[in-house]
C-alpha cells in the first residue's frame, strides 16, 4: 500500500515509467523499432511468448511479424507501478488487436489480452524495461476480419487509416513525438 506523500515523491517517476510503456505500444503498433528499442536498456531481456533474448533480437524477430499484420494496436489497461529506489516493479495489462494473414491470403482477427510483468531500472535520470515477462491471459482468434473496402459504418475510403512508420499521418501531425 502506498502512501499518499509517497506517492507525491513518485509521481514524475510513475509518468516516465508510463511514457516508456506507451511509447512501447505505439512504436510495436507503427513498426517504429527505434521508438520501441527506447523502451529497453541496451543489456535488458525479454521473455515474450515463445522469444526470449535481448531487445535488438526481440525487434528483429518481432517487425517482420508485426509488418504482415499491418493494422494492430495495443492497448494498456490497469498498469501498477511499485518503485523501490531506481528499480520498479510494473504490472501493465494489455489488450492486443491484429488483422493477420491467413494461409488461403485472406486476413482473420486475432484479440489477445495479458499483462507485461516488467522491471524497471532508473539510470542517469531514465527509466527503461530491464526485464520483461509476458504472460497471456486470453485471447480470441475470428476466421475473418472486417472489410476494408466498406470501411467502419460503411465509410469506405472517407475514413483515415493506421498505418506503418513513416506512412502513418502520427508521423506529421507530432512535431516532437
Amino acid at each position: 500500500m502506498s502512501s499518499v506523500s509517497k506517492m507525491m515523491k513518485e509521481l514524475a517517476d510513475r509518468e516516465a515509467i508510463r511514457d516508456v510503456l506507451l511509447r512501447y505500444c505505439r512504436g510495436s503498433d507503427r513498426c517504429d523499432t527505434a521508438m520501441v528499442l527506447d523502451a529497453y536498456w541496451p543489456d535488458a531481456h525479454d521473455d515474450h511468448m515463445e522469444f526470449s533474448g535481448t531487445p535488438e533480437e526481440f525487434v528483429d524477430y518481432s517487425t517482420p511479424i508485426l509488418q504482415t499484420m499491418r493494422f494492430s494496436q495495443h492497448q494498456l489497461i490497469n498498469v501498477l507501478i511499485c518503485i523501490d529506489g531506481n528499480t520498479a516493479e510494473v504490472e501493465s495489462y494489455f489488450q492486443g488487436y491484429h488483422s493477420i494473414p491467413s494461409d488461403n491470403g485472406d486476413r482473420h482477427d486475432v484479440i489477445a489480452a495479458g499483462r507485461y510483468l516488467d522491471i524497471f531500472e532508473k539510470r542517469i535520470d531514465e527509466w527503461r524495461i530491464l526485464k520483461r515477462f509476458v504472460i497471456v491471459d486470453w485471447f480470441r482468434e475470428f476466421p475473418d476480419t472486417g472489410n476494408w473496402n466498406a470501411g467502419p459504418f460503411g465509410m469506405g475510403d472517407k475514413v483515415k487509416r493506421g498505418d506503418l512508420k513513416p506512412h502513418d499521418l502520427s508521423y506529421k501531425f507530432f512535431k516532437n513525438l
